[in-house]
């Protein structure tokens, strides 16, 4: 049975995570924002701004703090998810980016794009730690 409808995005939403503690919920959307949910109430907490296009992946970091999003204009962005504010961009993608992840320690964010390629990035500094090419996205 449906226990919540959440409703706020204009556009189609392309990703939703739960936070670890099942508390909150994110999901990013083609209206180029990324919403953070209050999981019990479905009231939106707050919405994160600054794409110029669709967000196409949204991950919570393991411990919970922070938020990776990717999308379509070739970035990756980390917001703080407490306060919603941008931490860092990560630029390097020359293609859509797919879909993005953090390492089991938080330390690390893995995105793919489009462009074949797959990238790790700190996800503190945002600096590009490794490129792996000719990565074949479905």
């Amino acid at each position: 049975a449906e226990v919540r409808t959440l409703t706020g995005h204009l556009g189609w939403v392309t990703s939703v995570t739960f936070s670890p503690d099942g508390k909150r919920i994110v999901s990013g959307s083609w209206d180029k924002t990324v919403k953070i949910w209050d999981a019990e109430t479905g009231a939106e907490v707050c919405t994160l701004s600054g794409f110029s296009t669709k967000v196409t992946s949204v991950a919570f970091s393991p411990d919970g703090t922070r938020i990776v999003c990717g999308s379509v204009e070739c970035i990756l962005k980390i917001w703080d998810a407490a306060t919603g504010a941008e931490v860092c961009t990560l630029a390097g993608h020359s293609s859509a980016v797919i879909s993005v992840s953090f390492s089991p320690d938080g330390k690390r964010v893995v995105s793919v794009s489009e462009d074949r390629v797959a990238k790790i990035w700190c996800s503190f500094t945002g600096a590009q730690v490794c490129t792996l090419t000719g990565v074949r996205a479905v």
